[in-house]
């Protein structure tokens, strides 16, 4: 085998498992251990992947700070959105004290909540209007309003939910990595993110398929801090490190 295609191989292999040893790599590419080091020190010059003692990690790319607004969000993975919303739904028992986070997954939740003797909070405008709509016992936080998203972001909206526990938190995510864990682009949105997963009992991460394996510049929990409701998994690890629930139907 050629060095190129051998580079290509390996690089490959790295990205899709983020980190490898030296020994695996020896046996998938049937080469020698000498063979498999030299190379990754040469792809390690070459900025392709970060080499350490006994193997190599990938090099994460974040996905940048832009977001799609609402409306181009809402039509995205539609019908797995669907799925996981319905099947969250059936989570919320009477009495909770249930946070839904901003995000068209989590307004998708709202469609088939029928729980009335739940209380919600929501940092979504148009998830305060749905849940009120619907004759449910809903109240919104304050702080400044992201356009893109719709959300109450910010300190003042992480200060309203400082005083709050939560029995149930469930959240919208950008980005679910091994180990960037749940990422989202926004700087302040992450802060409320963050502060409503450390003030609910239990976390849930509504994320598609799409979500997994992608990595935005700010983390706002680790992987073992939700339970991941998604669609499918494209990656058994991820079970590893936390509860994940696919929704088939």
């Amino acid at each position: 085998m050629l060095n190129h295609d051998r580079y290509r191989l390996i690089e490959n292999i790295i990205n899709e498992r983020n980190t490898v040893t030296v020994a695996e790599l020896s046996k998938a590419l049937n080469t020698s251990e000498s063979t498999i080091r030299r190379d990754l020190t040469a792809l390690d010059e070459l900025g392709k992947i970060r080499k350490f003692f006994g193997g190599a990690a990938a090099i994460k790319n974040p996905e940048g700070f832009f977001e799609d607004d609402v409306s181009v969000r809402e039509s995205v993975m539609s019908d797995e959105k669907t799925l996981i919303a319905r099947y969250a739904a059936t989570l919320i028992n009477d009495d909770d004290f249930v946070f839904i986070d901003a995000g068209t997954t989590t307004s998708r939740l709202i469609d088939f909540i029928t729980n009335k003797k739940a209380t919600y909070i929501t940092n979504g405008i148009s998830h305060g209007r749905k849940l009120i709509k619907k004759g449910l016992t809903a109240y919104i936080i304050g702080g400044k309003i992201k356009h893109t998203t719709e959300a109450i972001i910010g300190s003042q909206g992480v200060a309203n939910l400082s005083s709050f526990n939560f029995s149930k938190a469930f959240m919208g995510v950008n980005g679910i990595d091994l180990d960037a864990g749940y990422s989202t682009p926004d700087v302040e949105e992450a802060l409320v993110k963050e502060t409503a997963v450390k003030k609910s009992y239990l976390s849930f991460m509504l994320a598609d398929h799409t979500k997994f394996k992608r990595v935005f510049p700010v983390s706002f929990a680790e992987l073992r801090s939700g339970c991941i409701i998604t669609d499918a998994l494209p990656d058994n690890r991820f079970s590893n490190e936390t509860i994940v629930k696919e929704v088939t139907e």
